[in-house]
């Protein structure tokens, strides 16, 4: 199965067990996220319908992404500047797609220190 997702301002193709760089997402290596904003799903050549489909991912590294010249120039004008810079990213690892709800591992590890607090 894959799904179309947006993030960053770009849309990516994608199926479980793809290694996809987006523009940087909160999180650390590791970490499992979910990407929500699923603009289409199929499974083979037939397109389903992307409401319920979930894609989840794992964070594999944030790194920087290759240099970026930003060469400015205006004839006649003895005016030349040259600057770069390299983008921040993040390195997805797509974990899963399909319908219902992600792992929800995360939730509960969150919602057990909760629950101990209000306990005492």
């Amino acid at each position: 199965m894959f799904a179309v997702v947006r993030t960053g301002g770009k849309q990516y193709r994608v199926a479980a067990g793809d290694k996809i760089a987006v523009e940087k997402l909160a999180g650390e290596a590791g970490e499992t996220i979910t990407l929500g904003d699923v603009l289409l799903a199929g499974d083979g050549g037939e397109v389903k319908d992307a409401k319920g489909v979930v894609v989840s991912a794992e964070i594999i590294a944030q790194a920087k992404s290759e240099k970026v010249i930003v060469f400015k120039k205006r004839r006649r004008h003895n005016y030349r500047r040259k600057n770069g810079h390299r983008q921040q990213m993040t390195l997805l690892r797509i974990v899963a797609v399909g319908a219902g709800e992600a792992p929800a591992k995360k939730a509960a590890k969150k919602a057990a220190p909760k629950a101990a607090a209000a306990a005492e």
